[in-house]
């Protein structure tokens, strides 16, 4: 028993930051990928606690305040701790619905390599909105929001890939995650990502209730026009969950 759950926590988390992160870790990872589905919130939490912790010594240097550097330091962090995996997924789905094309079209694009005008337009976006809602946020000193919302944005990933088939034939980075996903991991990952939101007060809580009604509703749009999901609609659906949610952060200008 002891074996198994040591093999759970290694195995399930180390598949986790492996797909999610820049983080090495020892292990091979689980032979069962979808066991890793529960450690996506974890992963956000490490993510989250990361760069919190590097904001930390901003503070105490001998020189006037900078929020825009800070959050401009934490954006490039942010790419780089996540290899930019989420942000590549968002430039995929924003060239694919750019047109008027039909399912097997949409999946051929985001498949595609290259860049296209959407795609870059939504990086663009993507990575302005999260630099202004991370000098908000930091101004304010209520860097220790991020920690909910990133664990709320991975959650959801764990969200559609346990209501929804995998769209692409063939083998795809997400496949994997798919198969064997069931209605245990959405319960375990959304009993965790509960568990750590609820210290921080009920504005979590409400947020993780908006944040799982955006994702049902972009999951139904991936459903029509997709025929289900993808990696690249996954990391999708985790910016534009997190992006939302830190801008409301900012706007609240308070941890809650």
């Amino acid at each position: 028993m002891a074996t198994h759950k040591t093999h759970f926590l290694e195995d399930g988390l180390g598949t986790a930051l492996k797909t999610l992160t820049a983080i090495p870790w020892p292990g091979r990872g689980a032979d069962d990928f979808a066991a890793s589905l529960p450690w996506f919130p974890v992963v956000g939490l490490l993510l989250a606690g990361v760069l919190y912790g590097l904001s930390l010594p901003w503070q105490f240097l001998p020189i006037s305040p900078w929020p825009a550097g800070i959050a401009l330091l934490l954006t490039a962090c942010n790419v780089s701790l996540t290899r930019g995996l989420h942000l590549d997924g968002l430039a995929d789905w924003a060239d694919s619905i750019g047109g008027l094309s039909g399912k097997e079209k949409r999946l051929a694009i985001m498949k595609d390599v290259s860049l296209g005008t959407f795609g870059g337009l939504a990086l663009i976006l993507a990575l302005s909105a999260r630099w202004i809602a991370f000098e908000r946020i930091f101004s304010c000193n209520a860097g220790l929001c991020l920690i909910p919302v990133f664990v709320i944005s991975r959650s959801m990933m764990v969200e559609l890939i346990t209501i929804l088939p995998y769209a692409r034939p063939g083998e795809g980075m997400g496949r994997p995650f798919v198969i064997g996903a069931s209605t245990r991991h959405r319960i375990l990952s959304h009993a965790a990502t509960v568990l750590i939101c609820i210290p921080f007060g009920p504005l979590f809580l409400l947020l993780f209730v908006l944040a799982w009604i955006q994702t049902r509703l972009f999951g139904r749009r991936c459903g029509r026009a997709f025929g289900g999901i993808t990696g690249d609609l996954l990391g999708t659906a985790n910016e534009m969950v997190e992006i939302t949610l830190l801008m409301i952060c900012a706007f609240q200008g308070h941890p809650g």
